[in-house]
């Protein structure tokens, strides 16, 4: 088996775990809304997105046309888009556009998280091995919901609604807390989230759009001041991975000499 396919499989399995809790939620809701469990399931398959999954579901009860899904779809699961683009300068040499395509349908928030921290290039290898278990989980999640359903107190579905948002913040946690970086762009993050939502002139602004404000003032910023920088050799590298390299240079001369 492939080591990056391993790897990826190995940093994959908490996304898991934690998918299973969530989408078992959605199930018990797409269940109660008088869907099968299987059609639920496929839903989940095709979509692998909480946000997304959970509105058009709210929709779709409410008899929406399909011009208002599709909007709806488009505004919430747009920052995948932008996530998407992101990693894409991580992505090793040589990534044809298939591999891409393939790649970005499982471009989670999580997923793109522990991608963007790989400090080697993210290769398809390992972005097969870490999307694998996630999207494996979500959709098993969702059927088992489905045919839980009335099993469980209300209380309990509740509270696995909030899983997927402790899990993203125990995935980005400790990154930002070795990178001040990354710190510096999800705190920029949250501060424009809090603004958007407290300020009484933009509280108007829907909570999709929100999402797509934050991401991009927050990810630009962070790309203007701190650009992934490529080396003389061509390879794509950080500020970090520069000054472990140089570390490693001068250890080695002093060693020769």
């Amino acid at each position: 088996m492939n080591t990056d396919f391993k790897n990826g499989i190995r940093d994959g399995l908490p996304i898991a775990i934690g998918y299973f809790g969530v989408s078992f939620t959605f199930g018990i809701m797409a269940a109660q809304a008088g869907i099968s469990p299987w059609l639920a399931g496929l839903i989940s398959l095709t979509n692998v997105t909480s946000a997304g999954q959970f509105a058009g579901l709210t929709m779709i009860v409410a008899q929406a046309s399909m011009a208002e899904v599709f909007l709806t779809q488009l505004v919430i699961n747009l920052r995948y888009a932008l996530m998407s683009l992101s990693l894409s300068q991580k992505l090793a040499r040589g990534t044809g556009t298939g591999k891409r395509m393939l790649m970005a349908f499982g471009n989670t928030d999580e997923i793109f998280a522990v991608a963007s921290t790989r400090k080697q290039d993210v290769t398809p290898e390992y972005m097969a091995g870490l999307e694998s278990l996630p999207i494996l989980l979500w959709t098993l999640g969702t059927v088992a919901g489905a045919i839980a359903t009335g099993l469980l107190p209300t209380a309990v579905s509740t509270a696995m609604g909030l899983a997927l948002y402790a899990m993203f913040v125990a995935i980005v946690l400790p990154p930002a807390r070795k990178d001040r970086h990354i710190a510096a762009v999800a705190l920029v993050a949250m501060v424009v989230s809090c603004l958007l939502y407290y300020t009484p002139a933009l509280k108007n602004i829907s909570s999709g759009f929100a999402i797509i404000i934050s991401t991009v003032l927050a990810a630009g910023l962070g790309a203007f001041l701190f650009p992934v920088q490529e080396n003389v050799s061509g390879v794509r590298t950080d500020e970090t991975n520069r000054c472990d390299k140089q570390e490693t240079e001068v250890t080695q001369k002093g060693v020769q000499g």
